[in-house]
């Protein structure tokens, strides 16, 4: 077995299949929450909604705001065979989407209320397509005939479209751009967030955009590389100056989130965040340094994946396969819609 096969088997674990949530709690932060200490090794399960017990006095709590799209085009040729096209990326005419199917140059798409698309490439499983209407009308369309993808794992979901838009969304998505939810937002209400910031804490917001490279396998060329599928993040100045400031007086922060956490620390430059907008494909595992994160709010992970790796950076790969097995006896829910996991 290779050292990188070797690496993969050491980030499984055996998930009984009825833990993966298939929709969220209700409420919100009605979720399980498990607490792991780290100064004194407590472990400690509670609900969400009480997780304003467990912060740190002071803390910052950072969000990502990154809002998903109904990226998905159900589409059909002209023989009519149905083609599944998931949006990767707009282009000033083109459109580049991960499709299903055999599709070849020329081929017309017809998609609903009498668009059209036409393949220009096949490349793989992407395929570049031109529409038949003006690429700033593509978002409108996408509101009105696109659908919410959700993760593989959810493939069997019960909800119907008009749930997952609203409830495959935080309550605080403003920013338009991603094909996949930052998860460990999905539990927090407006309430809860207005709690927090009663307490004395802060909140701030960042904007990373996920790509759908999170669902897919870790290869052997990222992990020797240690870089990712590349994915866009932003952060304003005045929340930047706001989380320098909060840094330097030794307040902790907190990333709510992967995608958080990776956003932070791509952006900063030692214990500053200096790199405000850029592309990462930042790769964090249990030897990583973390030099502006503290702590971590996250959900529970896939097994062999990046996020779980990254977790690991907080923990240890050791000291997590014991949460998560402390989890799976307590018959918490996994994945997107399952319940969380707070580290400090």
């Amino acid at each position: 077995m290779s050292s990188f096969h070797s690496i993969l088997s050491s980030f499984d674990y055996p998930l009984p299949p009825e833990l993966i949530a298939k929709e969220p709690a209700s409420p919100r932060d009605s979720a399980r929450l498990l607490i792991c200490n780290r100064k004194n090794q407590a472990v400690t399960f509670d609900r969400f909604s009480n997780i304003i017990e467990y912060l740190p006095e002071n803390a910052v709590l950072v969000f990502n705001r990154t809002k998903v799209i109904p990226a998905k085009m159900t589409l059909r040729k002209i023989t009519g065979g149905a083609v599944s096209a998931l949006l990767l990326s707009v282009q000033p005419e083109t459109i580049t989407v991960l499709a299903s199917g055999t599709l070849k140059p020329g081929d017309k798409l017809i998609w609903q209320g009498g668009h059209s698309l036409t393949v220009i490439n096949r490349n793989n499983q992407e395929a570049l397509l031109k529409p038949s209407f003006p690429i700033t009308e593509l978002r409108d369309l996408l509101d009105q005939f696109g659908e919410t993808p959700l993760p593989p794992y959810l493939k069997d979901s019960p909800l119907p479209e008009d749930r997952r838009r609203s409830e495959y969304q935080t309550v605080f998505a403003t920013e338009n751009g991603s094909v996949a939810a930052p998860t460990a937002g999905l539990h927090f209400t407006e309430s809860l967030i207005n709690n927090i910031e009663q307490s004395g804490r802060g909140v701030a917001y960042v904007t990373l955009h996920v790509h759908l490279g999170t669902f897919a396998p870790l290869t052997e060329e990222q992990w020797i590389q240690k870089k990712l599928h590349t994915e866009h993040y932003s952060i304003d100045e005045q929340t930047a100056s706001m989380l320098n400031r909060a840094k330097a007086d030794g307040r902790p922060i907190i990333a709510v989130g992967t995608t958080t956490v990776r956003t932070l620390e791509s952006a900063s430059n030692a214990s500053t965040l200096v790199r405000l907008n850029g592309s990462t494909g930042l790769f964090l595992t249990e030897e990583s340094s973390l030099h502006f994160v503290d702590h971590l709010i996250t959900n529970f992970h896939v097994p062999k994946s990046s996020l779980l790796m990254l977790v690991s950076a907080f923990t240890g790969r050791e000291k997590l396969f014991e949460l998560y097995d402390r989890a799976i006896k307590e018959r918490m829910r996994f994945f997107s819609f399952g319940d969380g996991m707070m580290v400090i």
